[in-house]
């Protein structure tokens, strides 16, 4: 399931259905055209082409956001997944009344698909635009070097509203989650997408900020991304994962280190999937940055992790009341 939602108030659909056709959500979904990532085979041949249209909208209190229909927009935007070898046709319909566009990190494009005024690449208000994203496999090379393929945890944000970098557009919410996934990896049962940007985490502040949930053992994947111009740490709480590509060891001779805590700063990403409660049981677990003065300030959230039949486990309910009611420096005026 798909769990990017501003604050709690609305209820995800399964990720099955999400990345089914026709059935694309309201909270951030992930959004594959044609067939979903889940029901293709890994070993696929590469080179097929998906076309995804992305709808970017004006949304209530000042922000933007991209969605995958009309009247769909969420902060953060869908989460876009491929495969490696794939491309990604993106037709950007922009119904506001600012000039905006999407551009991606971590895949090739041309200049005119670079999501940038410096190459004339941008959506002016009511205009559509195509943007296509391509990506590789790792290959080898001479002396034993391997040149390196696009999978990884990446990102998509606006780059032209209020300046040239797009600084008016990704402060208002225009950003989202970009997934390339290796042929072989492991799909999750759960996404979620955390941005921190600036003092916030998805534009909110706590207690307003997602609460993400899953059942006890369900496989999750976390997507984080760092905007703005302010420096961060992820932690979350009770869960660790490998500081690689996918947070998963490879074996036990994997070298990468073990970490529950990460540097989040403005344009970097990365992601990994953990098994919710493994090890430690359900429960109401914090997400946040460990900026001190950041979480003290609102930059903090709940990973609700309810029993493996969807109760709620004893002290959860009690636990996230309290972090509703409590005061955080960012809401004392």
């Amino acid at each position: 399931m798909d769990d990017n939602v501003v604050g709690a108030a609305r209820r995800p659909l399964s990720r099955r259905s999400l990345m089914a056709a026709g059935a694309l959500g309201v909270a951030a979904p992930a959004v594959v055209a044609g067939a979903s990532l889940a029901d293709r085979p890994a070993n696929a041949a590469a080179g097929v082409t998906r076309k995804v249209t992305i709808y970017a909208e004006a949304l209530p209190g000042g922000l933007f956001g991209y969605g995958p229909a009309p009247g769909q927009a969420s902060v953060p935007g869908p989460i876009l997944e491929m495969w490696e070898g794939d491309t990604l046709e993106i037709t950007l319909v922009n119904r506001t009344n600012q000039r905006l566009s999407i551009h991606p990190h971590g895949v090739d494009y041309s200049v005119d698909s670079d999501g940038s005024p410096l190459n004339a690449s941008f959506n002016n208000p009511g205009e559509t635009r195509t943007y296509v994203w391509r990506s590789r496999e790792m290959v080898a090379t001479e002396g034993r070097r391997f040149l390196p393929g696009s999978a990884g945890y990446w990102h998509y944000h606006d780059h032209a509203m209020g300046t040239d970098h797009g600084t008016g557009g990704v402060a208002k919410g225009l950003y989202g989650a970009l997934i390339v996934r290796r042929r072989g990896d492991m799909l999750p049962e759960k996404q979620f997408t955390v941005v921190f940007n600036d003092m916030m985490i998805n534009n909110r502040m706590a207690p307003d900020t997602p609460m993400f949930e899953a059942n006890l053992g369900q496989r999750v994947e976390w997507i984080a991304i760092g905007h703005g111009g302010t420096f961060h740490t992820f932690h979350l709480h009770a869960h660790r994962w490998a500081d690689n590509r996918t947070g998963m060891l490879e074996g036990p001779a994997d070298p990468s280190r073990v970490i529950d805590n990460k540097d989040l700063n403005p344009g970097s990403s990365f992601g990994f999937q953990v098994l919710a409660g493994e090890g430690v049981g359900p429960g109401a677990w914090m997400y946040h940055c460990h900026v001190q003065f950041h979480s003290d300030g609102g930059m903090a959230g709940i990973f609700l992790v309810r029993n493996a039949d969807g109760s709620m486990p004893p002290g959860a309910e009690e636990a996230v009341h309290r972090f509703q009611g409590h005061v955080h420096k960012g809401d004392m005026g």
